[in-house]
């Protein structure tokens, strides 16, 4: 079942999700709904408290060639355990501050530590694209969004944007 996805700005969404204490049907149905939303929006990432859920679950799926299969990754509790010196830039973009792009710098890679639908722990490095992306969705969790990495007036012309995007569609 596809999920709304709040847009920005919303309190929710600068809110610190809980850990998730045990996976439940529920979770796991929440987990597939969120990368149905995510695939159909379209998406690499999504965040649980996107779609107003304060649980520290995250998807992505990083793969973009038509020719390669899919790789879903859900992941409750993520956390990042270690960080590489090396940076890099990426243009990132939000399900939650759609149409708006900008240059974020973040380590280039990561090992991050989390539980799969099963309970089972994981653990894998990350680089490139899958590095952002995995960092961009656990900043969700922590209540932070990509345009706090970027100088405050980018930041409040991207917000503005968004004020207008919200009043817009609610006078339909």
């Amino acid at each position: 079942m596809k999920r709304h996805i709040i847009l920005h700005p919303d309190p929710r969404l600068k809110k610190v999700a809980a850990p998730v204490a045990d996976l439940s049907d529920e979770l796991r149905a929440l987990a597939s709904d969120m990368l149905e939303t995510m695939y159909d929006a379209p998406g690499i990432g999504l965040a649980a408290p996107q779609i107003g859920i304060l649980s520290r679950l995250i998807v992505l799926d990083c793969v973009k060639n038509e020719n390669e299969a899919q790789r879903p990754l859900v992941m409750f509790n993520p956390e990042v355990l270690a960080v590489s010196d090396d940076r890099s830039v990426y243009e990132e973009g939000c399900l939650s501050i759609p149409e708006q792009f900008a240059d974020v710098e973040r380590p280039a890679e990561v090992r991050v530590g989390w539980i799969d639908q099963n309970g089972n722990p994981q653990e894998e490095d990350f680089a490139g694209l899958w590095a952002t992306c995995v960092q961009h969705e656990i900043d969700h969790l922590e209540g932070k969004l990509f345009i706090d990495h970027i100088k405050p007036m980018r930041r409040q012309m991207i917000t503005r944007k968004m004020i207008k995007m919200k009043r817009d569609l609610a006078r339909g």
